[in-house]
């Protein structure tokens, strides 16, 4: 069996463990009726680049409550390193949401320092909902051919949440941030952010007991998904 493939074959057994042991939803079927709490949970940042390299998702200063409310970890997500804490975003099933205020928010001049390091590695975040997971970048670098001392470093602040359903089950969901909604962490001064969130609900036919399908098949993955679970795989051999 090829590397490739034996890779293809860990990968499958941990997401089908992670199915198995992960968050329950209802929280035990996965089953929801419209307007029902779905569990979302951050859990790590980290370079893009190096993606053994990870912190928790509260390690950057993001929106967070004032108790942060943290899951316990099944075996499969403790052997992962997970540290999943609940998302400062409200997906109930179904229910969309248009431009939604998660928080307003002053930076120091620290936090805006922190950020725009976080941009410059090519930092993402990962979370779960409802057991899947997604990923999405914290900011960007507009480079324009120009010398480094002259890189703009941005901010993203507004996420859009998609999410496909069939009848009371999530099937799917994507995570992509808004290259248009930037906050600029270019220079180290005090920076007022107002952090936004979208939601939009899709129907689909695709059955709850192939959503799975996609993760094991890492040719349609982002370059970025490929390299995290192919981390994970290596971290077993």
């Amino acid at each position: 069996m090829g590397g490739n493939a034996a890779a293809l074959v860990a990968l499958s057994a941990l997401l089908v463990c992670f199915e198995i042991t992960g968050v329950s939803a209802d929280a035990s079927n996965h089953r929801y009726n419209p307007g029902d709490t779905v569990p979302l949970y951050a859990n790590k940042v980290g370079p893009f680049h190096n993606p053994s390299e990870t912190y928790r998702f509260l390690d950057l200063p993001f929106c967070s409550p004032e108790h942060v409310n943290e899951k316990k970890e099944a075996l499969g997500e403790v052997l992962n390193g997970d540290r999943l804490v609940e998302a400062p975003y409200k997906l109930d099933f179904n229910v969309d949401q248009e431009s939604k205020v998660v928080c307003k928010k002053q930076l120091t001049k620290e936090e805006v320092a922190q950020f725009r390091s976080a941009v410059s590695k090519d930092y993402y975040f990962q979370m779960y909902y409802d057991d899947l997971p997604v990923w999405g970048f914290v900011g960007k670098v507009e480079k324009d051919g120009k010398d480094p001392s002259d890189y703009k470093y941005f901010l993203y602040r507004h996420i859009h949440f998609e999410v496909f359903y069939n009848k009371d089950r999530v099937i799917e969901v994507n995570v992509r941030t808004d290259p248009n909604s930037l906050v600029d962490v270019t220079e180290d001064k005090v920076a007022d952010v107002e952090f936004l969130y979208t939601a939009k609900w899709k129907e689909t036919t695709t059955p709850f007991e192939k959503r799975m399908e996609k993760y094991s098949q890492t040719s349609s993955l982002p370059h970025h998904l490929e390299i995290h679970w192919f981390s994970i795989v290596n971290s077993y051999t």
